[in-house]
């Protein structure tokens, strides 16, 4: 495996070569901390059969993952000290990265889950400072040195003042381990995003944010908007939008079932709308897969399946489609552009958002709403024009004709659905249909 880099067009990743990387990430927070080999095989080849290619993990885990052994009996901590890792707890970090390599995919590794550094209702214990931090840093920049595959993700749901120094002492450790400067970014708290404190930082490669599962249609296609021109400019993505099958909102009030759940519906729409506005990628997560719930472990937020029943669950299926669209079609030059929009783009679940190549040879507008029209203007790009529906559940096309690239043209989603892409294409590039790729 070639390992990831910002691409030249600072907006987006590569692998090392030059070839665009679009990031299709999951979330398995657990991973190292509650799964057997056996069962780190399976979740790893599903992931990998449905086109994902980066895996969220945790080294020191948010639930009670300092006092609570691992599949094997393992604390990762000799007395709770970050300076002294337990090397057989470790060596069953070290079976997942290779496993996951061997697989083809990327761990995006946290080195600790954030409740071990500040106490925020977490499960903690807090143990660490900015010298224990860099320390541990060095170990794990060690540790995963020759292993391609590793990203680097500091954060754990915890930003803010205060933090800069410590999570940067982490990263410096990590960097001194490795001999060179690793590709770093950081996941935030709920509804916040990592360039509000460290953007300027220099080990910070990519943005994250974690757009969250309090709000139906949180509009992650405004947080993305915005980073996407911040100076330095850095590559952004939605790290944490809604899982599927998750409780809406379970905090503010006694949740129960009326209240309902996130469904594949709601993943997509997320999904989309934060890469159409210019994201690098996104991350997909599950209810019950981040924590890998199965009897008779507590359960986290009435999660409503076990862990090896929702990997089956339909959004990390359809999730595959929209790499497929993306990769498509030339990637590294694309630009968000709501200016193809004569008609109104609409607010929350109804919301349009469009993007399009720098030089106009396709544009892509995602519909969320079944019967939707939207008015586009044509003169945006080069023609005469091939269109095309696509269907985001299944990867289908369907065409829908041929059209001059001057004036305006309205076009009004297909009933079923309900949500849809149009795919506008200049003819005489000859570009295959949507999503083959």
């Amino acid at each position: 495996m070639e390992r990831i880099t910002v691409s030249e067009n600072p907006h987006y990743l590569a692998i090392e070569s030059g070839q665009p990387f679009f990031w299709l990430g999951d979330t398995a927070w657990e991973l190292f901390h509650r799964l057997t080999r056996e069962e780190m095989d399976l979740y790893l080849s599903n992931r990998a059969e449905r086109g994902f290619n980066v895996i969220q993990a945790v080294a020191l885990a948010e639930l009670d993952g300092l006092r609570t052994p691992n599949a094997y009996g393992d604390l990762p901590l000799i007395d709770l000290d970050p300076a002294r890792p337990n090397e057989a707890y470790f060596q069953h970090v070290d079976f997942a990265v290779r496993l996951a390599e061997e697989k083809g995919l990327y761990i995006g590794l946290l080195p600790t889950w954030g409740d071990k550094v500040i106490d925020r209702g977490g499960e903690g214990p807090v143990v660490f400072n900015p010298q224990n931090a860099r320390v541990y840093g060095e170990f794990l920049g060690q540790r995963y040195r020759e292993q391609p595959n590793v990203l680097w993700i500091l954060g754990g749901d915890r930003t803010g003042d205060g933090l800069v120094e410590l999570w940067t002492a982490l990263a410096d450790g990590i960097a001194q381990g490795l001999g060179r400067k690793p590709f770093c970014t950081l996941h935030p708290a709920g509804g916040r995003g990592s360039s509000e404190w460290f953007h300027h930082c220099a080990w910070l490669d990519m943005n994250m944010w974690q757009s969250g599962h309090s709000l139906a249609d949180a509009p992650n296609w405004e947080m993305i908007s915005r980073d996407r021109t911040r100076l330095p400019l850095k590559p952004v993505l939605d790290a944490e939008p809604n899982y599927e099958d998750h409780p809406i909102d379970p905090w503010s009030r006694r949740w129960n079932p009326r209240f309902g759940r996130f469904s594949d519906y709601d993943v997509r729409k997320q999904g989309y709308r934060s890469v159409f506005a210019g994201a690098c990628g996104v991350t997909y997560g599950h209810h019950t897969i981040w924590q890998f719930y199965q009897p008779p472990r507590r359960p986290i937020n009435f999660p409503a399946y076990t862990w090896d029943e929702a990997i089956y669950r339909p959004g990390a299926a359809q999730m595959i489609y929209l790499k497929n669209l993306m990769l498509s079609r030339p990637y590294l030059t694309r630009v968000p552009d709501q200016s193809l929009l004569l008609s109104y783009p609409g607010e929350g679940g109804g919301h349009v958002r469009a993007t399009r190549d720098e030089d106009g040879s396709y544009a892509m507008i995602y519909l969320p709403l079944a019967n939707q029209t939207v008015r586009v203007d044509l003169g945006r790009l080069g023609g005469p024009l091939q269109a095309w529906w696509y269907d985001p559940r299944d990867g289908r096309t369907l065409r829908i004709g041929e059209f001059d690239n001057q004036g305006e043209a309205s076009f009004t989603s297909p009933a079923g659905g309900p949500d849809w892409v149009l795919v506008l294409d200049e003819r005489n590039r000859h570009y295959a249909p949507p999503g083959r790729v």
